[in-house]
């Protein structure tokens, strides 16, 4: 196993409950159960010591790799080409269902198509992100590995008598290893299960074909009511089933990624655990569904939050920014200490302190995505409204107070001017649906409140020497959040006030194509070390760029940013002025906001005269 492996050398593979990631190596390195906010199974992208892993990878020999994914599915397939043959390991989750389970299986399935190749197949887990102990009990079929919460079972999959070719077995109380010489046309495999009580058995070929076609039917008929045509459909759709994949069925619940704990900055201590549901990702993610045609999630993804809603007003507290995919608003923070980090970044956090934060911008972006899912059809129910309206009351008194702002940054609280943005929203799209719908609510003091907080943006959030919109009304530094007020239609994009702000990110946000959120140096936000490159601030630029008219230079931007992805389609958190990924991987933030650019930027390319 590579000790560490770049972020960008992985693959993702799921089944709508928790998901893995594969190095191009053919490395599990990162796999949770029974669910995606469960403890660690195999950690060692955090650990490469004491993390655990399942390597099955040449042995001993001269190979380069390739990935990619079958098309239109999440199957992803590993190549190893060497001179003397040429391997092939197909990765997949079959789909767990809508029900919670503790049953999950990864399946691996390794062939040589030509000539012939040595492999080693090592399997390592820690449990308990390597806390708990385990033990082994093996049996000719494979093994089961108990710990105290959770049991993994491996079974072999019976392509012959015996596993093809020359062979050897090694098993400790920690792990299997089984080496093993393939030739052409000759196969071995594993399905790993996760919280069985039997004891394993022998898959047959025709067992583990049917899974394959039964997960690859699943993803190409949910792909298939995707009703976007439009400039760039290799990586939108690639963006929707990874959005898909980052979903938890259950509750439908969207994820903002897969990992925790991997660094913003390489040996920095930002290193946070995104494996919970945010109100506003999930809000965002509303929009770029809806404009794929995929209502369905769209309407799970607001049953989702309608239930928080609900949840705040009976408890008669705010909502909170984020939230375990059940909906339980338990996310204490804590270190792993015995984890030296991704490539010694720690420490290593597992939960969110920022999830008592206040951030204000989430009401605006819950009431967006509610505004819109109605114009396509998705009303909100009686109970709904009625919590909505408390909702917009209990903002109607607290609008007007510092916050922590959309970066969750721990500098204490300001007057964040995206807060108050958003908040405008929030009462706009209020004020709008009750109209539209005929339902009640004190509109008249809502209206009142919604103007008083744009007077107050326009007067403080607007800083006269910068000739800019800024970050809070106590500083001049921009923000790359507000790139999205003419979007949210609280500026038209020709004012020469967004104007001036544009020019002025233009000139101290913008690195050619890749954008930062802010100069952490001119605004310290209470944490050490460097910031990237944000993705997801990026294709707000590509966006920003388009409605302000200036089009060519808005596709060029997003054909760039198009290049940054890794070699399956995927996107982290942010990009490293080198170009290299980092953050948590991959992050649904920036696939949400590629879809909606994408969407976005052909309509107004196809409008164009």
């Amino acid at each position: 196993m590579e000790s560490y492996p770049a972020l960008e050398n992985h693959g993702l593979i799921g089944d709508l409950q928790t998901a893995a990631l594969v190095t191009r190596d053919g490395t599990i390195d990162w796999f949770c159960a029974p669910r995606f906010d469960s403890p660690g199974v195999f950690g060692g992208l955090l650990d490469h010591h004491k993390g655990g892993y399942f390597q099955i990878s040449p042995d001993r020999v001269d190979y380069v790799s390739k990935q990619l994914y079958l098309p239109g599915t999440p199957i992803l397939i590993t190549r190893f080409l060497s001179a003397d043959g040429v391997g092939e390991l197909i990765d997949f989750m079959p789909v767990a269902g809508d029900r919670a389970t503790d049953r999950h299986r990864l399946v691996r399935m390794l062939r040589v198509v030509r000539g012939s190749m040595r492999f080693r197949f090592d399997c390592q887990p820690r449990f308990n992100y390597g806390r708990d102990p385990h033990e082994l009990q093996a049996y000719p079929e494979g093994g089961v590995f108990h710990s105290p919460a959770l049991s993994l079972t491996v079974n072999v999959v019976r392509y012959a008598e015996r596993l093809a070719g020359e062979h050897e077995r090694r098993q400790s109380t920690e792990g299997i290893c089984v080496v093993a010489t393939l030739r052409e046309g000759e196969a071995g495999g594993v399905v790993l299960e996760t919280g069985s009580a039997d004891p394993p058995r022998a898959y047959t070929p025709g067992e583990v074909r049917e899974l394959l076609e039964e997960t690859r039917d699943y993803w190409r008929r949910w792909l298939d009511r995707s009703r976007y045509t439009g400039r760039w459909r290799e990586m939108v759709e690639r963006s929707a089933i990874t959005l898909k994949l980052m979903t938890y069925a259950p509750t439908g619940a969207l994820i903002a990624a897969p990992t925790a704990g991997l660094p913003e900055q390489i040996g920095g201590q930002r290193n946070w655990d995104y494996r919970y549901t945010w109100i506003r990702d999930a809000s965002f993610s509303v929009h770029a569904l809806l404009g794929l045609g995929f209502t369905e999630e769209a309407s799970e993804y607001m049953r989702w939050v309608n239930d928080r809603i609900q949840d705040a007003q009976e408890g008669g507290v705010p909502l909170q920014i984020m939230y375990r995919v059940d909906g339980s608003p338990d996310l204490a923070e804590e270190t792993l200490h015995h984890l030296e980090g991704y490539r010694g970044s720690a420490p290593v956090r597992v939960g969110n302190g920022a999830a008592d934060q206040l951030q204000l911008d989430i009401y605006g972006e819950a009431l967006n995505a509610l505004h819109l899912a109605d114009s396509h059809g998705l009303q909100p129910f009686h109970q709904g409204w009625l919590n909505t309206v408390k909702l917009m009351d209990w903002l109607c008194d607290n609008w007007d107070q510092p916050e922590d702002g959309i970066w969750e940054t721990r500098g204490g609280r300001q007057d964040f001017t995206y807060g108050r943005l958003m908040s405008w929203v929030a009462l706009d799209r209020a004020v709008r649906l009750a109209h539209r719908r005929g339902r009640p609510g004190d509109t008249t003091r809502w209206v009142g409140t919604r103007n008083q907080i744009y007077d107050q943006i326009m007067s403080r959030g607007f800083h006269p020497g910068r000739r800019a919109f800024v970050q809070h009304y106590a500083t001049d530094v921009l923000d790359a959040a507000l790139l999205a007020m003419p979007s949210i239609g609280f500026v038209t994009p020709t004012d020469p006030m967004w104007q001036s702000t544009l020019r002025a990110m233009d000139d101290e946000l913008v690195s050619d194509s890749l954008v930062y959120r802010y100069d952490p140096a001119a605004s310290p936000d209470g944490l050490p070390g460097k910031e990237s490159t944000f993705t997801v601030c990026s294709f707000w630029y590509v966006q920003a760029l388009a409605q302000s008219g200036r089009l060519d230079e808005a596709r060029l931007t997003f054909e760039k940013m198009l290049t940054y992805s890794n070699h399956l389609g995927l996107y982290s958190e942010e990009i490293a002025p080198t170009g290299d990924q980092t953050g948590n991987f991959p992050q649904a933030f920036s696939h949400l906001s590629l879809i909606s650019t994408a969407v976005n930027l052909d309509q107004l390319l196809d409008a164009r005269p």
